[in-house]
């Protein structure tokens, strides 16, 4: 059939112009960057500002960032969104950053290592991850705080730092699509992502020891997986988990429980643990970054 030619210098340019605005509509994505799953990184001496390659170690984060952001630009992606999620959250060389990428840095943070993350990403990252702390295996199996915690459990299930997160990104609708880290870091969130591109940069030995790659093949197994995590991002699914959601913290010691106890929203469940029921995982997060933020001596 053929179209009148004043209906098609009416319909043509409507038609471009939906086009062209779906071709710039922004694509967003949240990189949310550790250090224990750097390629490297082994022990302490990597890992804070006391240790005697802690330098290197920024430098080999920075390094993995770019090429995760460099991923995901190969992708199709038109905005980025980092968080340096490592100790004191100032450990990424922001100043080696692109000038349009933005960074968010230092503690507490409602969202805590997701903090800024919303429905408008597409996709989310997690670079430099390690496993959890009920997990076996891994350089640097821990969640959150080695020094303190022993078990963190929703509704029931044990969470590394990276089901917490991956919780987090689909409160918000939005998938996770890559990540990178050790052997066992990976493997694990996949338990909640599902099958994603993942780069192991390193396969753990022991708790303090891994085989590693040199940085560039790191940054180049990223940079590739990351890559292909954004362009796949349309098959990925958000990992949710439906409210109310209940928390339970396992402390090495007796007395955060025993303290933590007496607040009424806090039920003591044993010893060393305490049950926290959240409205959602964002209520949730926040309780953990109080219990991990407070101390009475605070100051400005």
């Amino acid at each position: 059939m053929r179209i009148p030619l004043r209906i098609a210098h009416a319909v043509i340019p409507c038609l471009l112009a939906s086009l062209d605005a779906g071709a710039q509509r922004p694509v967003k994505v949240y990189i949310s960057v550790d250090m224990e799953g750097i390629g490297g990184v082994v022990t302490s001496d990597q890992l804070g500002p006391a240790g005697f390659e802690y330098a290197r170690a920024r430098q080999w984060m920075t390094d993995e960032a770019l090429a995760a952001i460099q991923g995901a630009r190969d992708a199709g992606a038109t905005e980025i969104l980092l968080s340096d999620s490592h100790g004191n959250g100032q450990n990424l060389l922001i100043d080696q950053l692109p000038p349009d990428v933005r960074v968010v840095r230092s503690w507490p943070r409602p969202l805590m290592m997701m903090e800024g993350i919303d429905s408008t990403f597409a996709a989310a990252v997690f670079i430099g991850y390690h496993s959890g702390t009920s997990n076996v295996s891994g350089v640097r199996a821990h969640t959150m705080s080695s020094a303190t915690l022993t078990s963190v459990k929703l509704n029931g299930v044990d969470v590394p730092e990276g089901g917490l997160n991956a919780a987090i990104a689909g409160h918000f609708g939005v998938p996770v699509v890559a990540v990178s880290g050790d052997d066992a870091a990976v493997a694990e969130v996949s338990r909640f992502t599902g099958r994603i591109p993942g780069a192991v940069v390193k396969r753990a030995i022991s708790f303090h020891a891994a085989e590693v790659m040199t940085p560039r093949a790191s940054q180049d197994l990223i940079r590739t997986r990351v890559k292909a995590g954004v362009e796949q991002r349309g098959s990925a699914r958000p990992y949710t988990i439906r409210g109310p959601v209940t928390l339970e913290l396992s402390f090495k010691h007796y007395r955060a429980a025993e303290l933590l106890a007496y607040l009424p929203i806090v039920t003591r469940v044993d010893a060393h643990t305490i049950r926290f029921v959240g409205r959602d995982i964002v209520e949730v997060s926040r309780f953990i970054e109080f219990v991990n933020s407070y101390a009475p001596d605070i100051t400005p």
